[in-house]
C-alpha cells in the first residue's frame, strides 16, 4: 500500500485554495487538493471581498487577479429609512466563477496538484491515516484531511454525525444593471414580510449587478415567499427579477460549540460555518485557512494529530471573536418573534453603529473589539426608546404595516 500523503484538502474554493497556499508557505509540500466539480465552476455568492480579504490574501501570498468593482459606500435601508455610510476602505466585488478559478491557478503555479471531478463519498479514520473513498472507486490516504468542501462537507457530516441543524437560506442572481451602481445596498425591508435577514444589490464588472436575499432559520419561509420579498425590494431599484435563473443554496452559520475538528480531521470555511449575521463567507474562509494550515503543519512536525486545541484557536482568533458576536447579534435581530424590532431599531438608529459596521466590513475595525460602543448603543436606545419607536413606525409607514406600542410580528 502506498504511503499516505501528508495533507489532502477536500474542496478547491477560497477555503481550500487558501489552505493549500498557506501549507506551501509553511513548508508542507506533499499536498493534494480534491474538487468534486470540473473547473471553472460557479458558486452562488454576493462576491464581496471585504478589507479583511485583502489582508488575508496578502498573508497567504495570493493576489486579487480578476476584474473587481471597488465599492466605496454602504447604503442601509429599512422601509422609508435610508442611511449611506462611506467605507474606510473599499470592498471589492468579484464574480465567484472568476475569483475561484484565479485562486486555483495560483495554487497550481506553486506546484500543488488540484484534481477535479474527484468526489469523496466516505471517510475512514484509522490510527495512522485517513482513507478517502471516491465516487470513482479510487481510494486515497492522508495523514491529515482538511474539509474545505462547503455546506455539504463530507468532513462536517463525519464530525457531526446525526446532529441536526437548521441552515441559512440564500438566493442570488446576476443581472444587467439598469443604472450604474457604486454602493453596496443592504435592505432590511423584507423583514416586514417575515424574512429574517436582508436583500442585497452589489455592483459587478461589466455593467451588471449581483442581487440576492439571506434568510436566517428561526422563522420558516418558503422559496416563493423569499423570492417574492426580493422581487419587491429590487423593484424599488428599477430591477426586475426574472421568474427563472435564481440560484438558491444553503449555508451553516458558525456555532462556537460545534465540532470543527477531530483526530486527523479539520474543517475550514463554509464547512466550519459562515457569519450568521451578514452571510459573509470568503473572508471567513481565508482567515480560517491560515489557522487550519498552521495546525496541520504543527501536527506533521510533532506527530500529534488530535487537533484538540483547534476549536479554541479559532475562538481566540479575530475571525472567531467576530463570528461569535455576529452569531449572538443574528439571534437577536433575526428572532422569530417581535423582539427583532427592538434590536433592528437599536442598530439602525444609533449614531455610531453604522460607522462601526462599515469599519468592520472594510477590515479597519472589529465589532468584537468595540463592545463598549455596542453597550453605549444599547443604553442610548433604552434612554430614547419612545423617539426611536416613532422613527421605526415612520420607516414602516407605507409598507402595509402598523406598529403599535408592542410592535408587530408578521
Amino acid at each position: 500500500m502506498a504511503a499516505p500523503r501528508d495533507v489532502i484538502v477536500i474542496g478547491a474554493g477560497p477555503a481550500g485554495s487558501a489552505t493549500a497556499a498557506r501549507l506551501h508557505r509553511l513548508g508542507v509540500r506533499d499536498v493534494l487538493v480534491l474538487e468534486r466539480a470540473q473547473l471553472p465552476r460557479d458558486k452562488p455568492c454576493g462576491g464581496g471581498l471585504t478589507g479583511r480579504c485583502r489582508a488575508a490574501l496578502d498573508a497567504l501570498g495570493l493576489q486579487l487577479a480578476v476584474p473587481a468593482i471597488a465599492a466605496q459606500r454602504v447604503l442601509i435601508r429599512f422601509g422609508a429609512y435610508e442611511r449611506s455610510v462611506d467605507l474606510p476602505r473599499p470592498v471589492d466585488v468579484v464574480r465567484r466563477l472568476d475569483f475561484d478559478a484565479s485562486l486555483v491557478a495560483q495554487v497550481r503555479s506553486l506546484g500543488i496538484p488540484v484534481a477535479t471531478g474527484a468526489r469523496v463519498v466516505r471517510l475512514a479514520v484509522a490510527q495512522e491515516a485517513v482513507t478517502l473513498h471516491l465516487a470513482s472507486g479510487d481510494e486515497l490516504r492522508a495523514r491529515v484531511v482538511i474539509g474545505a468542501d462547503g455546506a455539504g462537507s463530507i468532513v462536517r457530516k463525519h464530525l457531526r454525525g446525526a446532529t441536526r441543524a437548521v441552515p441559512l437560506r440564500l438566493f442570488m442572481q446576476e443581472l444587467a444593471a439598469p443604472a450604474r451602481r457604486e454602493d453596496l445596498l443592504f435592505d432590511f425591508t423584507p423583514m416586514l414580510a417575515g424574512v429574517r435577514g436582508y436583500a442585497w444589490a452589489f455592483p459587478v464588472a461589466g455593467g451588471r449587478v449581483n442581487v440576492g436575499v439571506l434568510h436566517s432559520p428561526p422563522a420558516p419561509r418558503t422559496s416563493p415567499q423569499l423570492l417574492g420579498a426580493l422581487r419587491v425590494t429590487l423593484a424599488r431599484e428599477g430591477i426586475e427579477l426574472p421568474a427563472r435563473g435564481v440560484q438558491g443554496w444553503l449555508a451553516w452559520g458558525f456555532e462556537p460549540r460545534a465540532p470543527v475538528a477531530a483526530p486527523r480531521l479539520l474543517t475550514v470555511g463554509d464547512a466550519a460555518g459562515i457569519d450568521a449575521l451578514t452571510g459573509e463567507g470568503i473572508a471567513v474562509a481565508l482567515e480560517h485557512a491560515q489557522i487550519a494550515a498552521t495546525a496541520a503543519a504543527r501536527a506533521l512536525a510533532d506527530g500529534d494529530f488530535r487537533f484538540a486545541g483547534y476549536r479554541a484557536a479559532l475562538a481566540r482568533a479575530p475571525v472567531g471573536r467576530e463570528l461569535a458576536l455576529d452569531r449572538w447579534l443574528a439571534a437577536q435581530v433575526y428572532a422569530a418573534g417581535a423582539g427583532w424590532q427592538r434590536w433592528l431599531r437599536r442598530l439602525l438608529f444609533d449614531r455610531d453603529f453604522a460607522e462601526l459596521y462599515a469599519a468592520r466590513i472594510a477590515g479597519t475595525g472589529s465589532l468584537a473589539a468595540a463592545w463598549r460602543a455596542l453597550a453605549r448603543a444599547y443604553l442610548r436606545d433604552r434612554l430614547d426608546s419612545s423617539a426611536r419607536r416613532l422613527r421605526f413606525a415612520q420607516a414602516c409607514a407605507g409598507f402595509g404595516v402598523e406598529v403599535g406600542k408592542r410592535g408587530f410580528a408578521p
